[in-house]
Parts: C-alpha cells; structure tokens; sequence
C-alpha cells in the first residue's frame, strides 16, 4: 500500500513482486504480462522462483520476540504462588514456581490473574476514559491473557506478518500492525465497559483487512482472482465469527480489520507493470503515470475515512459516550446468545 518506495524503484530486471516475474531490460517495448500468485503462495511457498522476497522479515519476528517477553514479565509480576492459598486455589504448574499459572477456575487459558494485567496495562474503559490513561490503548495489544491466547496470536502472525513483511517491508508493515492495534482498542473501548481486554488480535485483523485491500487495488496484476478473493473472505469470515463466542472482544477485531483494510489501500499499492520497464520503452509510448486513476482514488478516499474515523471514534470516546447507544444492534458482534450461552454478562 505504500506509495513510491525504494523496492518499487528496483530495476524491472531484477523487481519481483506480488503478481510479476520480472521484465527483462534488454527489450524494447511493453514487458511480457505477468504470472501473477493467488494468496496461497503468502503462506511461504515459492513455486518456480515466482516470488522473490525483495525484504529479509525482522520486525515481526521481533513482535514476536517482544510479545513472549512480556508474557514471562507479566507472569513473573503475577506470582501465582504468592496469593494462591485453600483447597480450591491451587497454582497450576507449579514446578513453574513465581511463573506458574493461575487456577483453571480464573483463568483457563493458563495465565495470570486480570488484577495483574489490569496493572500492567490492560484496556479498560473507566481507567482509559475517568482516569485519563490512553496509553492503555496500546500497551494492551502486548499483553496476553494466557499462553493458549499467546500462541495462537504469534502463530497467526508468524503465518501472515512475515510474507507480508518480506513483500512491502519493515515500515508500512509495523505501521498497519500498529494502527491496527489502536484502532481495534478505540472501538472496543468504545462499546464495552464492563471488562478488560488484552492481546493483539486487532493487530493482526489489521494485517488481514490489508491483505484483502492489497489484492482490490492490484487487481490486474493476480490470476485466479476470483478465486484468491473467494478464499480470503472466506478466512476473514471464520475468524471473525469466532468473535461472536462469549468473552472474545469482537469489536477488537472489526476495528483492527478496518483501520488494516483502508491502510492497505493507502500504503500496499503497486506500480504498473510497464511503469517499472519504462526507460527502455520508445519515449512516445512511456507511461505518465505511476499508478491506475482507480489505485489514486482509493488512496484518497480510504485516506479520508481512516482520518475522519479516528477523529470521531476518539472524539466520542473521550466524551464519554457509549457506542452502543447509537448502534442498537452491534453488541451482537460481540456475543449472540443461544441455548448454549448467555449474553447477559458480557
């Protein structure tokens, strides 16, 4: 999504992106079409050489790194053994010793006590709005609630964040993590009141809401696009229908997956194809223009939203309104009850 970076200016011999093969600068004339890839190769695979990485990934195994750190912290702070006592309060894994889990009863995915996140900078509404810490709104997307909530994040950025890395870099990649991460926590905020919530699936709902912007605004360089399209929104879907189960923040998740999806039409935009070979093409038939109208009129108007989004959804929250006064039917993206569960409490 990012527009005019360094990789983009590589010479057509050696640029190897999403969708191209490369253009040999020998030859006059329009470049051969590209073979473009359908979003399963962004799961690692590199058939026939088709896709050269032209970034090495360390930021998100960075992310990575950052994230276990601060789970270690945050259960050394917890100190399980310290305040666990009685028949019904045992420590699980308690060879773990100061870093053992809370009781299965608290805490069921194996982590510490919400008294401990809440210090280390859970999102919390009252704390975040009355008390005036919207730094919360970025510190929670670094904590975890257990290590089965860890894992199954960095597992999820691992398989997205690092081929995304490898194609657009370090830098338009941690700024759609980043914003992800905030513009999930606003909205949350902006509707639940009642609980804490922690961890960085707005950020990575971010990462997949670019990715499917990533594929609209360069469309005409994939084959199989239907297809490939068909697939992501059908991944997107399930993950954001597991949100509707009882204590996931959903409202997370959509905000992450739209602050992710109008970023990647402002910074994961490709050039044409013949942009890239147009100093050996005849001067009467160069391109003047780097990117299609349709890519620039994306940029803009997802641009224009993402701003007036986050002004509004900061704005309102800050007053101190309740998002659920104005959209009667969106707590249903957070939980709907069925014979199985109740809503009532969440």
């Amino acid at each position: 999504m990012a527009i005019g970076d360094d990789d983009l200016e590589m010479s057509a011999k050696n640029q190897r992106g999403i969708g191209s093969k490369g253009v040999d600068r020998s030859r006059f004339g329009p470049p051969p079409r590209p073979a473009p890839l359908v979003y399963s190769d962004l799961s690692g695979r590199d058939d026939n050489d088709a896709l050269s990485s032209p970034w090495t990934s360390w930021l998100v195994p960075l992310f990575v790194a950052v994230n276990v750190i601060l789970f270690v912290v945050t259960m050394f702070v917890n100190n399980c053994p310290s305040h666990s006592h009685g028949p019904n309060r045992h420590c699980v894994a308690t060879f773990l010793g100061r870093l053992s889990f809370e009781p299965l009863r608290n805490n069921p995915l194996f982590g510490p006590s919400s008294r401990t996140l809440e210090k280390l900078g859970s999102l919390e509404w009252y704390k975040v709005v009355e008390k005036h810490e919207a730094w919360r709104l970025l510190t929670c997307i670094w904590l975890h609630a257990g290590v089965i909530h860890l894992a199954a994040n960095m597992l999820s950025l691992v398989f997205i964040g690092i081929r995304l890395e490898q194609q657009f870099g370090f830098v338009r990649i941690g700024v759609i993590y980043l914003l992800s991460g905030l513009g999930g926590s606003i909205l949350s905020s902006l509707f639940i009141r009642n609980s804490i919530s922690v961890g960085a699936s707005g950020a990575l709902f971010g990462l997949l809401g670019s990715m499917l912007s990533e594929l609209l605004t360069n469309w005409t360089i994939y084959s199989n696009k239907v297809a490939a399209l068909l697939t992501l929104l059908f991944v997107i879907a399930i993950n954001l229908a597991i949100g509707i189960l009882p204590h996931v923040d959903n409202f997370a998740h959509v905000g992450g997956f739209l602050t992710g999806f109008f970023l990647g039409f402002v910074l994961l935009a490709r050039p044409q194809i013949k942009w890239l070979a147009r100093e050996n093409m005849p001067q009467g038939r160069r391109l003047t223009s780097k990117y299609k109208p349709y890519q620039y009129i994306l940029w803009l108007l997802s641009l224009a939203l993402l701003i007036a989004g986050f002004v509004m959804a900061l704005v309102m929250l800050f007053k101190g309104e309740d998002g659920n006064d104005h959209c009667r039917w969106c707590r249903y993206l957070r939980c709907i009850p069925t014979s199985r569960w109740s809503c009532d409490d969440v």
